[in-house]
């Protein structure tokens, strides 16, 4: 790649970017949510066209005008969830369209599943492949897929977050395939928000960060501090000792809101904090981390498998949404888009949803009940919007991200949710943002705040929880909480 642009609707989300893979060469590729990652790998793939720049394959310039044309060329791509068909046999999946066939042209079923068991007994799996792929486990369905992949012939492999659903078994197995591949002369472009995965595979790595590369080379001599700092684009400098979880300091009143043990599987590993009146927390981590599952399972939104929270004292014995909503809990979720805003409500409607049942009585909602929170909510916040009438879609970001705060303190919550509620939003909105968390916290709020920011979190938290792999990794607390400090939690291994 050299000098590649993409932009979708006059926003560039790759910025002459360029990226040289060399055959027997595993090369990693990171950045936060938003660097750019993910369009690249559909650029490489055909799903993408460049606007500008140029790909060169095997030596000559290329033009990939779909995903069958990069295929034909020996680019493979495994995402992270696999487009395989799960209810046909695994043969099939293995061999799907270059089945051995008989005199008639008929598929010759003996010789496609002898073929299959060989192929994958080579990558350390052995099973019935007659049967449906629907009954292996993810990991297996991973190696059936790296398995196509090296078959078809691929000179490219790209392998987009190919170990999230893993068991430590099945990434061993999965390590060793990747080895296999580079031992054979192909490339590897590997997608991973894994630190510890991405030393364990990798031989270079190159870094995006809003849609640029801020960094490629090889992994020797390139700690792990370095290369956080270089995704969150902040200065490093080390701190003397590491940073263990720990106690919070000393409570003063008990907590608001407290979550114990929350666990889903390959999600959530017993993830447990706690937040006070007039108190923000913060949740740090890097992509996929669990920060913004931790909220949802807060909130009710996601189911967990163990685990409890408390909010007031009080424990509903099944949690859920509604039960959060009663209990004083808000979300502020972090697509404000696709998850918040009702882009052709008006801006009105949209702040009262959630306290229509609240405003209504035997069944019928006061206009007048509605119209005086509305405006006192876009006093407050400093909504900028032609009047209460206009649909929320047409706000600023910014505006959209006010009127969903607007939704839920106008339901005088007791804990509040907000998920990277600074993404997006240009510089003035941000600190009218954190002005407005200072008041919160003042006015008694517990509020939880979710940022991939490191200055967001230093700026604003009394206390941070930092992430790693669902589990908690390390916790500061007063003056601990620094960027510094920060960084090396986020990068320790």
């Amino acid at each position: 790649m050299s000098g590649v642009l993409k932009s979708f609707q006059g926003v560039t989300a790759l910025d002459h970017v360029t990226l040289s893979v060399r055959p027997g060469e595993v090369h990693a590729l990171i950045g936060g949510n938003g660097a750019g990652k993910s369009t690249l790998v559909k650029v490489l793939s055909g799903v993408y066209q460049p606007d500008a720049g140029q790909l060169r394959y095997l030596g000559e310039p290329v033009r990939f005008g779909s995903p069958a044309e990069a295929r034909r060329a020996g680019i493979a791509t495994i995402h992270q969830e696999t487009n395989l068909v799960p209810t046909m046999s695994i043969a099939r999946n293995l061999l799907l369209g270059r089945e051995p066939r008989g005199r008639l042209g008929l598929i010759d079923f003996t010789a496609a599943n002898a073929r299959a068991e060989q192929i994958l007994a080579e990558y350390g799996l052995r099973t019935d492949v007659r049967k449906p792929l629907v009954t292996l486990g993810e990991g297996a369905r991973q190696l059936v897929a790296l398995a196509r992949a090296a078959t078809a012939d691929a000179r490219l492999v790209i392998m987009d977050e190919p170990t999230s659903a893993l068991e430590h078994a099945e990434l061993e197995t999965l390590f060793g395939a990747v080895a296999r591949l580079r031992d054979e002369g192909r490339a590897v472009v590997y997608v991973t928000h894994r630190l510890e995965e991405l030393y364990e595979v990798c031989d270079h790595v190159t870094v995006l960060r809003d849609g640029r590369v801020v960094h490629t080379g090889p992994l020797t001599g390139l700690d792990r501090l370095r290369l956080v700092s270089l995704m969150l684009g902040r200065p490093f400098h080390p701190v003397e000792e590491a940073i263990e979880p720990g106690e919070p300091d000393e409570p003063g009143d008990e907590p608001v809101l407290e979550a114990k043990g929350l666990t889903r599987h390959h999600v959530l590993d017993g993830v447990s904090l706690a937040v006070r009146a007039g108190e923000v927390v913060g949740l740090g981590g890097l992509l996929g981390a669990g920060r913004s599952e931790t909220a949802r399972a807060i909130a009710g939104v996601m189911p967990v498998d163990a685990g409890q929270v408390t909010v007031a004292g009080a424990a509903a014995r099944k949690w859920s949404i509604r039960n959060a909503i009663r209990a004083g809990v808000g979300l502020v979720p972090e697509n404000r888009k696709t998850e918040g805003i009702v882009p052709t409500l008006s801006v009105r409607d949209n702040i009262a949803l959630a306290a229509l049942p609240r405003l209504s009585r035997a069944g019928i909602v006061s206009d007048a009940r509605i119209d005086g929170i509305v405006e006192t909510f876009m006093k407050r916040l400093g909504i900028k919007a032609v009047s209460p009438r206009q649909p929320a879609g047409e706000l600023s970001g910014g505006n959209q991200q006010k009127v969903l705060l607007a939704r839920w303190l106008a339901m005088h919550p007791k804990v509040l949710l907000l998920d990277e509620p600074t993404r997006g939003v240009d510089v003035a909105t941000k600190l009218e943002m954190q002005a407005l968390l200072d008041e919160l916290a003042v006015d008694g709020l517990a509020i939880l705040l979710i940022s991939s920011d490191v200055a967001e979190l230093a700026g604003n938290c009394d206390s941070v929880v930092v992430l790693r792999d669902g589990a908690i990794s390390a916790q500061l607390n007063g003056a601990e909480v620094t960027e510094d400090r920060l960084l090396a939690a986020l990068a320790k291994g």
